[in-house]
């Protein structure tokens, strides 16, 4: 019994350490939103201080006594940042929201030749590197004029989410018995109508967390956009950058550009996190 408490206090101990690891740079970037320039760049580091809203307001584009400290050419404001970022991952999932879905049911529901090569060359597109894809992909965008479009970066940021989609939810379909769809096509249906009646509705909640998923990984992505795109499509993940620069770098400001980045996701995962536990769950259990 000894042994068995001390095995749980080391367990503990443990998860305490790996939770303070992780959760320490989210802890960090919260203080360094609220302090003054001076405060973050102090030694030793600061942990009490008195906070100050004016990085946010400087990231808003709302001014502030700290504007002053903002790298010379940089904008300011977040705003557009975070409206580009919005169009570009939406678009992205609505496009693996249209193609994917079909594609996932197919791959599960019916067998064909190179069924298994098809969707393995899905799932290869997460496998390569970006920085592997970059440079071509570069050369091919200046050619065909997609650089620092919308088209372009929806394109390009559909290579994230389509995969994902297409592999999770095909798990889900193929989980969903193969009798009740029978069941339906007896009664009637045809292949749309047991694909929009049945396959979907039952699929639903592994769906809703398999594009919750995507887009945070849409959301998120940096090296796509620093390469392909521009001022027209720059996203929240490159304008924290127009905080730091060779001369000098406001990490308040910055600190506070990716909380503000960060509450979208946020709010979008505790709206449907219900989904998501019960779509990741999907199908754990079998009789």
């Amino acid at each position: 019994m000894k042994a068995k408490t001390r095995r749980n206090i080391l367990g503990d101990a443990l998860l305490a350490v790996l939770s303070f690891f992780f959760l320490f740079p989210i802890y960090w970037a919260v203080l360094m939103a609220f302090k003054t320039q001076a405060d973050t760049t102090a030694w030793p580091p600061k942990f009490f201080f008195t906070p100050t809203l004016d990085n946010f307001r400087v990231v808003l584009g709302l001014g502030g006594e700290s504007s002053g400290e903002v790298i010379a050419g940089a904008s300011t404001s977040i705003i557009p940042a975070l409206g580009h970022s919005l169009v570009i991952s939406l678009g992205a999932l609505l496009v693996s929201l249209v193609v994917g879905i079909p594609a996932a049911y197919a791959l599960a529901r019916y067998k064909f030749a190179s069924r298994e090569s098809i969707a393995f060359t899905f799932l290869s597109f997460r496998f390569a590197p970006e920085l592997l894809v970059i440079i071509p992909l570069f050369v091919i965008f200046r050619n065909i004029r997609l650089y620092d479009t919308y088209v372009g970066m929806i394109w390009i940021y559909q290579l994230i989410t389509l995969p994902l989609v297409v592999w999770i939810v095909r798990g889900y379909f193929e989980d969903i018995p193969l009798e009740i769809e029978e069941a339906a096509k007896v009664d009637g249906c045809n292949w749309w109508g047991t694909f929009r009646h049945v396959a979907l509705p039952l699929a639903a909640p592994g769906i809703a967390a398999a594009l919750l998923l995507a887009f945070i990984y849409a959301w998120n992505n940096f090296i796509f956009v620093l390469i392909l795109g521009g001022e027209h499509t720059q996203t929240v993940t490159l304008a924290a950058l127009n905080f730091l620069s060779s001369e000098q770098q406001v990490y308040g400001q910055m600190a506070a550009a990716v909380l503000i980045s960060i509450l979208p996701v946020l709010a979008l995962a505790l709206y449907g996190q219900r989904y998501l536990v019960r779509g990741l769950s999907l199908g754990a259990v079998k009789e």
